[in-house]
């Protein structure tokens, strides 16, 4: 598509039809979607290329003349799905079995980067700058379109749902300085003499600050709201707000201190999940046990001592959930409308199963070192690095911060090409890589 903006062919009242007839297909469809050979996702990306100019053309959108959409939209399903992933990690921050999400998110992280630079360097013959940018593009899983692979909720124990998870909510921000350095060397970033400003600020505060901002403000807003509810009997307020309130505030004073917001949200929620495990260092209660419904009703369980911190976190994630799933259906349609304009290279049928054979499951070989993780599941993490809206997001930052336009228009197709690809492929074998790994829990299914 040539040109700016948004091209809608229909009038505004046919849009809330066509909008409000989607959402009620995928809220009524949704328990069939589950038990077909294929995952959500792949019915949005399916629904957003009908919709665009592949197909009827009623939505005609491009990551590059729509970036300010595209980069906005990613960025706040991915926040939103990160302080999620940080409330289902309920583990003690010494706890050993952090080692596998760790070595995933710096480790496996750098030497995907390294690879991906390798291949854009000699093969796609991009400058380093850009070969560099499109590592720190492609490497960091999704937090948003893995909720398959993902812990169900504090009480899932299994070790390799517990590695991606962490891993998720990790990468989304050690993906951020790679970015940096891309630009940077690029000459659209300032990276010091001898790179001092990157390993100072962009690499040590930026990190470090975000985990420590997140954790700070996660313990205190969840600190200060129990006190209020357990100690001074105040009644339940509004969750929704308190949730919003905490993500917004965590994510906004953390890119004020230019530290890394994505980092700031996790660590937010793995706080918030802190208070609860502090009360019930075992497990947590049943969560049926604990109703999330708003209204006085759940006056009674919110001001006890024992359960209130379990019902904060609960309530939190059965909100942040709903709204997940809303983000992420209209992200991905705008990510298969805009698959059009994406210009997607003829390399991509080499540069995916490369991405996906090779390069990740040499990248995760240090996972291993471990020991917390058997042959299936070191097979299942190699496996499961999904791409998707993080990725998107990256792109749109680069592009927003001056990335010149030929530059950008090979990165927009190689990362859209990637993107639906981990879509189509990760979405139809998910079942059946999960059923060949975890037999006992997928039998039924």
């Amino acid at each position: 598509m040539a040109g700016g903006g948004v091209y809608v062919r229909m009038s505004f009242e046919a849009w809330v039809l066509v909008v409000g007839g989607l959402l009620l297909l995928m809220g009524l469809g949704a328990p069939s979607i589950s038990r077909l050979p294929f995952s959500g996702p792949m019915v949005y990306l399916g629904i957003g290329v009908i919709l665009g100019s592949l197909g009827f053309g009623v939505l005609e959108v491009g990551a590059l003349s729509d970036r300010t959409l595209f980069h906005r939209a990613a960025e706040i399903a991915v926040v939103i799905s990160l302080f999620s992933v940080g409330l289902k990690l309920r583990l003690p921050l010494r706890d050993a079995r952090w080692a596998p999400a760790l070595v995933l998110a710096f480790g496996a992280m750098t030497l995907n980067v390294g690879l991906i630079t390798l291949l854009g360097l000699f093969v796609l013959n991009l400058p380093l700058g850009a070969a560099v940018l499109l590592g720190g593009i492609l490497a960091p899983t999704d937090p948003v379109l893995a909720s398959e692979v993902q812990l169900t909720d504090a009480r899932d124990g299994d070790e390799l749902r517990r590695a991606l998870t962490g891993e998720a909510g990790f990468n989304d921000g050690t993906a951020f300085p790679f970015v940096m350095l891309g630009l940077g060397l690029l000459g659209l970033h300032d990276l010091g003499a001898g790179g001092w400003r990157w390993w100072s600020i962009d690499v040590a505060w930026a990190i470090v600050g975000g985990l420590g901002i997140g954790a700070v403000l996660g313990h205190a807003t969840g600190s200060f709201i129990l006190h209020l509810r357990i100690t001074r009997k105040e009644s339940v307020a509004l969750d929704e707000y308190l949730l919003l309130g905490l993500i917004g505030v965590a994510y906004g004073t953390a890119l004020l201190l230019h530290a890394y917001g994505f980092l700031a949200v996790f660590a937010a929620g793995v706080a918030l999940r802190a208070i609860e495990r502090r009360e019930e260092p075992a497990t947590p209660p049943d969560p049926t046990r604990i109703p999330v419904q708003p209204g006085e009703a759940n006056l009674e369980v919110a001001q006890d001592p024992k359960l209130g911190p379990a019902y904060l976190a609960s309530a939190f994630l059965s909100f942040n959930a709903q709204l997940e799933r809303v983000l992420e259906f209209g992200v991905v349609v705008l990510i298969g409308a805009g698959l059009a304009a994406a210009d997607v290279p003829a390399s991509l049928w080499w540069f995916v199963p490369v991405l996906f054979l090779i390069v990740r499951p040499l990248s995760v070989l240090p996972v291993a070192l471990t020991r917390r993780l058997t042959g299936k599941q070191l097979t299942g993490v190699a496996w499961f690095g999904l791409r998707g809206i993080g990725s998107i997001y990256y792109l749109l930052y680069a592009v927003e911060h001056g990335l010149p336009e030929d530059l950008a228009r090979v990165l927009t197709g190689l990362t859209f090409g990637v993107v639906a690809a981990s879509v189509v492929i990760h979405g139809i074998s998910v079942l059946p890589v999960l059923r060949y790994l975890q037999p006992n829990q997928h039998r039924d299914r």
